[in-house]
């Protein structure tokens, strides 16, 4: 059995009894993927645990926008933030719809690649249910014109991901696919991206903050070379 320290790179979700491992204050929802002492839960267990969520978190409910998230962090832990260009002193992590029938996964990793340019990205962990916000009227009613829809909002399957490339390889004109959307990058902690969120996604981006704070708190002895690195804050 693999201790705390190690992350399981699996791209199947398992739901786990976790009696050792440490809590930081991210970290309620047990991390798809992690290994932490890990006791995989029998068959009758599994089904009793997946009862205790709302259907709609299980599976994306109706009048929502498929969508994925992405939590792009590098070696300090710290998480990829973009400011967009038509909302003025917004930040937020990458996303963007998911086609009918389109696995996760890849949409994830095309969103990534159109968005950032990034392709050198090692894939961690998969929130185990999906996350939902509603649009705020205005916004509502501009995206229905521009899709030729009526969602109420957007429901996101969210992805972490570990940068593994150069920072040389990000480029917010993206792979040239589609209209750039951001204008500035920066490597943040947890507490500044959900600073920095616009409001209607706050809720979202705490519940991802949970799902992924075990990968996210960073080890002790990373804790040091973190605050000798000078970090790219929006000002």
């Amino acid at each position: 059995m693999e201790s705390c320290d190690g992350m399981v790179r699996s791209y199947y979700i398992y739901r786990f009894v976790t009696p050792n491992c440490p809590v930081n204050k991210f970290a309620s929802v047990q991390l798809s993927g992690s290994s932490c002492a890990a006791l995989p839960l029998t068959r009758s267990r599994r089904r009793s645990r997946r009862r205790e969520l709302p259907p709609s978190m299980e599976t994306p409910p109706e009048g929502y926008r498929r969508n994925v998230g992405i939590c792009l962090v590098n070696p300090s832990k710290k998480i990829f933030t973009a400011s967009r260009i038509n909302i003025p002193d917004t930040w937020q992590m990458p996303q963007g719809g998911a086609g009918e029938g389109e696995d996760l996964m890849n949409a994830a990793m095309r969103e990534l690649r159109e968005e950032t340019g990034v392709t050198s990205a090692e894939f961690v962990a998969e929130a185990p249910y999906w996350l939902t916000y509603d649009f705020p009227p205005q916004a509502r009613e501009r995206l229905s014109r521009r899709w030729g829809t009526n969602y109420k909002g957007q429901t996101q399957k969210w992805f972490l991901f570990k940068f593994t490339g150069k920072e040389e390889e990000i480029n917010l004109l993206g792979d040239g696919s589609e209209t750039p959307e951001f204008k500035d990058w920066a490597w943040l902690l947890p507490e500044r991206v959900l600073e920095l969120a616009v409001e209607f996604k706050k809720p979202v981006y705490e519940q991802v903050m949970k799902v992924f704070g075990p990968y996210l708190q960073a080890d002790a002895d990373e804790d040091s070379a973190a605050q000798n690195e000078t970090e790219s804050t929006p000002v």
